[in-house]
This record gives C-alpha cells, sequence and structure tokens, in this order.
C-alpha cells in the first residue's frame, strides 16, 4: 500500500464538511489507476475500471478489512505497544511493537521478529530484516 502511494500522484476532492470522500490515484503518465471512496468509517477501494476490489471499516478496537465480495479477510487491533494483525479465521499473523526509540519491530504468528522499521523525524522510514541490517528506505 506505502509503494502505491510513493509512485502515484493522488488528488483529493474534499466534501462541504471537509472529509476526503473520493481519492483518485493516477499513475505518472495521469492515467487513473484506482480510486478510495470514504463514507464515515468505512473506506472501499476500486479498480481504474470502478470495480470494488476491497473494503475497510475502522472499530474503536482497530480495523477489519474484506475483500470485493465482502468477506472478511483480517482484522488488525491495536494494543497498548502497537498492533497485532489475525486472519479470516482469527489467527494471529502479525504483531507490530513500537519501542521507545521509535523503532516498530514486526513478529510472526510464532513471535519470531521478522524485520523492523523506523520512521524519522524528516519523514523518511528505514525498514530493517531480521538480523538488523537495512533492506530499503523510502519517504
Amino acid at each position: 500500500m506505502k509503494k502505491i502511494f510513493l509512485t502515484l500522484l493522488t488528488i483529493c476532492f474534499v466534501t462541504s464538511y471537509g472529509f476526503c470522500s473520493t481519492v483518485n490515484s493516477y499513475d505518472s503518465y495521469g492515467r487513473k489507476t484506482g480510486s478510495y471512496r470514504t463514507n464515515g468509517s468505512t473506506t472501499t477501494s476500486y479498480d481504474k475500471y470502478g470495480r470494488k476490489t476491497g473494503t475497510i471499516k475502522q472499530t474503536s478496537s482497530g480495523y477489519t478489512t474484506y475483500d470485493n465480495m465482502g468477506r472478511k479477510t483480517s482484522t488488525v487491533r491495536q494494543t497498548s505497544s502497537g498492533y497485532t494483525r489475525y486472519d479470516n479465521r482469527g489467527r494471529r499473523t502479525e504483531t507490530y511493537r513500537t519501542n521507545s526509540s521509535g523503532r516498530t519491530n514486526v513478529y510472526d504468528s510464532t513471535g519470531r521478529r521478522t524485520g523492523s522499521y523506523r520512521t524519522y523525524s524528516n519523514g523518511r522510514t528505514t525498514k530493517y530484516d531480521s538480523s538488523g541490517r537495512k533492506v530499503g528506505s523510502y519517504r
């Protein structure tokens, strides 16, 4: 998802209430690649032809994602130290924990650290592998 926002130009049309109701995304040649529509706590994504590709519903403790047919695909719940992602059957698949230095560690379903992220004050985010080696950076 972050990669999409890095490579696409996004235009947001704001309603009179100040909420972003429709976001269209375009490639570097100005061609529409998709859109997102927000209605309260629900955001629905569409491909460039207007076909529904998924939905995210915000809840008081996180959010739930659904596929284009309305089937639940995952749930993310906020914890005191980060977030935990569960699959459509309620099994833990990933845990994100942010420590005091601002680094977010990512763990798999068995509790093994699979990598980490750190976002700096200049907006740059750096990704590290499970051994702490830098594997990528983006802004």
